[in-house]
């Protein structure tokens, strides 16, 4: 099966630059939640690479830190 850009799914690997712009905020991972109605695990699993947000929620932190979702986020292949 092949996810994004043909890259087959189960080596998809989706980086993220969150914690560096919630740090650029002065937010906390629970500050950040609480603005995004989301768990403060969700806010950690997102920044550690452990949880890949729906979309709905990629738009919103987009919105929230005025960015398009290719700047927040870049699936790369795994080595």
């Amino acid at each position: 099966m092949r996810g994004w850009r043909g890259i087959p799914a189960a080596a998809a690997a989706v980086k993220n630059r969150l914690r560096e712009l919630r740090e650029r905020q002065g937010w906390s991972q629970g500050e950040l939640a609480l603005r995004l109605d989301v768990s403060r695990q969700t806010i950690n699993a997102i920044e550690t690479g452990k949880y890949d947000p729906s979309l709905p929620l990629a738009f919103k932190l987009a919105r929230l830190f005025g960015q398009r979702i290719e700047q927040l986020f870049d699936c790369e292949e795994n080595a």
